[in-house]
């Protein structure tokens, strides 16, 4: 958009509203008279535009899911989860592995949901600690990894989002993992 010159009524009410601003740095004075467009055969300059800084984060999923790669779902699969109405097809537990014997558990567990097709799997991780817990503790230590397994996992592409859990399916302490369709 090409700028246009001001007629002389609005150039004086320019100046009369920039007579109302203070400026930041004291010792810089703005230009009172608008700047002129350069004539037709002369090049225009390019003038980077900044980026505003993002308030937060565009889109959190619920507490506990992974944002990255195929993280989305449509709504209605994001409205089923949120009001528990989804039954996963089944679970794997993690309470009471070491991180070594988790991770083989995860894997396998994985590895017979997408060879049986099932699509919902409900990931119990257990709780992560309370913030008023006594430290330091040894909780929360599968929580942590979960996520960093799944992301390098070999099952990653098969994944297609991952959510935290209703209540009713373990809250906190649950994940639902929702793999994609299997292709023919």
């Amino acid at each position: 958009m090409a700028a246009r010159r001001l007629s002389p009524e609005e150039a004086t009410l320019w100046q009369r509203v920039m007579a109302t601003v203070n400026p930041i740095d004291p010792g810089r004075v703005p230009d009172l008279v608008p700047p002129q467009p350069p004539a037709s055969g002369a090049p225009r300059p390019i003038i980077a535009a900044s980026k505003p800084a993002a308030a937060g984060p565009a889109r959190t999923a619920l507490k506990g899911a992974t944002l990255g790669p195929g993280a989305t779902l449509d709504g209605s699969w994001d409205r089923r989860l949120s009001s528990g109405a989804v039954i996963p097809d089944c679970t794997i537990d993690l309470h009471g592995h070491t991180l070594e014997t988790a991770y083989k558990a995860l894997d396998q567990g994985l590895s017979q949901a997408i060879r049986r097709g099932d699509r919902v799997l409900l990931l119990v991780t257990g709780k992560p600690p309370r913030a008023e817990s006594e430290r330091p503790h040894a909780r929360g230590r599968i929580r942590a990894a979960v996520n960093d397994w799944l992301t390098a996992s070999r099952h990653a592409a098969d994944i297609a989002a991952v959510r935290g859990a209703h209540p009713r399916h373990g809250g906190a302490g649950a994940l639902y993992l929702i793999l994609r369709r299997p292709r023919p």
